[in-house]
């Protein structure tokens, strides 16, 4: 008997239907099909960690350069820290960027180990999400951005950037009180720019960012390691 073309079926059906319902099962080995589009979304998600952690680097090596300049001579002018933290804060913006792509593949991932290999471990505790079979399909037929610019900037601020920006800051606000021989807030001018206009501008900066990163939000990216189990059985 002839194989049917896909000319040939009727979607509706329910014979046809039903054809596939089986290839995620719990119970598939780890040569089939759902190992194999596990093993595709780790590679995808290890890409786009790369590619943040690529980022994340060069903002280092930026912020060091320019640490190192500025504290190398007393005639270097101070405001080179300030432009320090401007290209910080376009690195920051870059690496938001990408960190809502790879929450994509991340949420994919971690999908299939919540609902198919630790169902199949213990499969007692039943499923963390009985609708994620119609989720992924719908994520896979039309991939989306599931979290906010302002979510993903504030995850970078937790980790990185923060610190990062807390560092340049604070050179900043060094290199006034070591180097300069006239007091503040006239130390602090940047060319016509008076010193004190200049403060509160970085100050501002600086609690906006703190802001962005502490305040209470509902979270929507997928398990970013937001709790702890020291010392705690598990």
């Amino acid at each position: 008997m002839d194989r049917e073309s896909t000319k040939d079926v009727d979607p509706t059906d329910a014979e046809h239907r039903e054809i596939g319902r089986g290839l995620l099962e719990e119970e598939m080995g780890p040569s089939s099909s759902l190992a194999h589009l596990y093993r595709g979304e780790i590679h995808r998600m290890k890409f786009w960690r790369e590619r943040l952690d690529q980022t994340t680097y060069w903002a280092i090596v930026i912020m060091s350069a320019i640490l190192t300049w500025t504290f190398s001579s007393r005639n270097n002018p101070h405001y080179i820290l300030l432009l320090g933290t401007a290209a910080l804060t376009a690195f920051l913006v870059i690496e938001a960027r990408r960190f809502r792509g790879y929450d994509i593949w991340r949420g994919r991932v971690r999908t299939l180990q919540k609902n198919v290999f630790a169902y199949g471990l213990d499969p007692s505790v039943g499923l963390e999400d009985p609708n994620w079979r119609e989720q992924l399909s719908r994520d896979y037929r039309q991939p989306v951005i599931k979290i906010s610019f302002e979510e993903a900037i504030a995850h970078r601020l937790r980790r990185i950037y923060l610190v990062l920006f807390s560092i340049t800051l604070s050179a900043w606000v060094i290199r006034i009180a070591a180097f300069s021989t006239r007091p503040w807030p006239e130390s602090a001018a940047v060319g016509s720019i008076p010193g004190l206009a200049v403060t509160a501008a970085v100050v501002a900066f600086y609690l906006l960012a703190v802001f962005v990163a502490m305040r209470n939000r509902t979270w929507q990216s997928e398990d970013e390691l937001r709790t702890e189990a020291v010392g705690q059985d598990r």
